[in-house]
């Protein structure tokens, strides 16, 4: 069963250096046949990112580090700045939870708050923990309660012509069972889990339905 704390796949996060960015986001929105929306920067992590909505109110967030000192001291500036640095590709997949006091309790310590603020000078919020997980454990997901107005989520950003449908991960899957707290047979509505063995661990792959209905696999 799955725990109480409702969960679900928020997003799903591919990391690449600064000056391959823009690069990076034409080339995925090709595959896809989706336009990614400028998202703005992470003042705390020293982090940018680009989104591109999809289905189930999810998103693919394409992010790079920043010359910024955060981007060193901050957990999930220094994911990024890894990830990149081994030549880019899937940095890992967030869950979105209703009550992140449950996980603090279960993990016995409490979140971080984020913040993006975006172009339009929105400043969107969040909690999370577990990235300095992922970057023991990149299988892992990392958890994350929205403080936001709903109405904001990025996966309103423009309009949906994409979904997930399936997430390929390389890992242990009865210790990612554990940390998300219930099962991994079906824990995301319409994603699934492929679990592939691979030299890393971590996300090694993502499944995209596009608007032609084609499914096109991302690594």
């Amino acid at each position: 069963m799955l725990h109480d704390n409702h969960m679900r796949l928020d997003h799903v996060s591919y990391a690449v250096s600064h000056h391959e960015l823009v690069d990076t986001v034409q080339r995925l929105g090709q595959q896809l046949g989706g336009s990614f929306v400028d998202g703005g920067r992470h003042p705390r992590f020293g982090t940018q990112n680009f989104v591109l909505p999809i289905e189930g109110g999810c998103y693919v967030e394409v992010v790079a580090a920043l010359d910024h000192p955060a981007s060193d001291k901050a957990p999930f500036g220094q994911a990024v700045k890894a990830r990149a640095d081994a030549g880019g590709g899937w940095l890992g997949w967030a869950v979105a939870v209703d009550d992140i006091a449950d996980i603090e309790r279960r993990l016995g310590r409490l979140s971080v708050d984020g913040h993006r603020r975006r172009p339009d000078g929105f400043d969107l919020t969040w909690k999370q923990i577990g990235v300095a997980d992922l970057i023991a454990d990149p299988s892992l997901p990392f958890f994350l309660q929205w403080t936001s107005d709903p109405a904001e989520h990025p996966s309103l950003a423009g309009p949906v012509h994409v979904a997930a449908v399936a997430c390929e991960v390389a890992g242990d899957a009865d210790r990612v069972r554990e940390w998300l707290g219930g099962s991994i047979v079906s824990p995301f509505e319409s994603t699934s889990i492929q679990w592939v063995d691979s030299e890393d661990n971590g996300l090694i792959a993502v499944h995209f339905r596009t608007a032609d209905g084609d499914i096109v696999r991302i690594d």
